[in-house]
């Protein structure tokens, strides 16, 4: 592993370090010692990040919310008109939450920048690729204006930034102007200012898409997605993620692509690359898989089988985008396999404390 992954970043960002690092291990320790920890079905439901229909809620998921067997909601095009419906629709979502006595809800979108963004009236205007061109310092001014404007719609999670560098001709992320360079140093330089933006705006950043799908031609979203590059090659892409995560950001969203030369399995349910991510690059923080409803029909596998494979080897959150009737079921799958004891009590639990320290902080 190359030293520069684990290099220092600037002292403005070292408080950030010591208080992530310590509530994590603070919500970790608690949730070994607490006996009294929430019913097994709260354990699995704040573990789900699910997609919705419409503009408004739904009374079943509004129910499933109360009820604390949803953690989270992201939102698409889909459920979007302007500022004042975002607020009413973000506010209901939450009430649901306070009126069952749960945590508080992620409400996530994707608000990269230029095309790739939810909300067409909030920074920044400008793609990964344009805002590459800018100082450390502007991008930073952009998150910090995208934070803003998802504050106030009521959306506490910015499932942003790109960290993947472009390495190959033809490269996805490259063509779509997700990818802020094909510099990993700049890559890494420019993620962590816009994540840190984001943070000072109140709203909890993603490093995306570990670990790295900058050697993809196509997208994950449509093709089951085999990089071949060596280790050493995907060192090389792994330096943002390195500053991102000694930054303090504080969601890791997963690929849904496998690499052969960490594990045979998709990096959303592989052991090998949680282990990496954990363990080498010391995150603490949540990790969030991609999309489950392309993950697993590509890779031959329902969307609650890859979510149970997910959740088994240590993702946090479960992204379930497609119907409500398709994440009720997930649910029931992982509720069922939490029942059975194949995903344990302990994992459970840890992956509880985690969120849970994440939600406080957006709260």
């Amino acid at each position: 592993m190359p030293t520069d992954v684990l290099r220092c970043v600037p002292m403005r960002s070292a408080l950030l370090v010591l208080v992530v690092a310590g509530v994590c291990a603070s919500a970790d320790a608690a949730a070994t010692r607490d006996s009294k920890a929430p019913p097994l079905g709260e354990l699995v439901g704040q573990r789900l990040v699910v997609g919705m229909r419409g503009q408004l809620p739904s009374e079943s998921l509004l129910a499933r919310i109360r009820a604390g067997e949803v953690g989270g909601v992201i939102l698409f095009g889909r459920n979007v008109r302007d500022r004042s419906q975002v607020r009413t629709l973000t506010a209901a979502l939450q009430a649901a939450a306070r009126a069952g006595s749960r945590p508080t809800l992620l409400i996530a979108v994707d608000q990269e920048g230029g095309a790739t963004r939810r909300f067409s009236w909030a920074a920044p205007s400008l793609s990964a690729a344009q805002l590459g061109r800018l100082t450390p310092s502007a991008v930073e001014s952009q998150g910090k204006a995208a934070a803003d404007a998802l504050v106030d719609v009521g959306v506490n999670v910015d499932l942003a930034p790109v960290a993947d560098v472009p390495s190959v001709a033809g490269a996805f992320i490259a063509a779509q102007e997700r990818a802020f360079s094909v510099s990993p140093t700049r890559v890494g330089l420019l993620a962590t200012a816009f994540a840190q933006g984001l943070h000072g705006g109140g709203v909890a950043a993603t490093a995306k898409h570990f670990p790295g799908l900058g050697r993809a031609r196509v997208s994950t979203d449509v093709a089951a997605v085999t990089l071949t590059a060596t280790r050493d090659a995907l060192d090389r892409d792994l330096l943002p993620y390195g500053r991102l995560i000694t930054s303090g950001v504080p969601l890791v969203m997963l690929s849904n692509a496998t690499y052969p030369a960490l594990d045979a399995k998709p990096a959303a349910w592989s052991p090998a690359v949680e282990s990496l991510l954990r363990r080498t690059l010391g995150f603490t923080g949540v990790t969030i898989t991609d999309a489950l409803d392309a993950a697993g029909p590509t890779h031959g596998r329902s969307v609650a089988t890859a979510a149970v494979l997910s959740a088994q080897a240590g993702a946090d959150l479960l992204l379930v985008t497609g119907s409500e009737a398709e994440s009720e079921h997930v649910y029931d799958r992982l509720l069922a396999a939490a029942e059975a004891g194949s995903i344990s009590q302990r994992n459970l639990e840890r992956s509880y404390a985690r969120i849970s320290a994440l939600k406080q902080s957006v709260a």
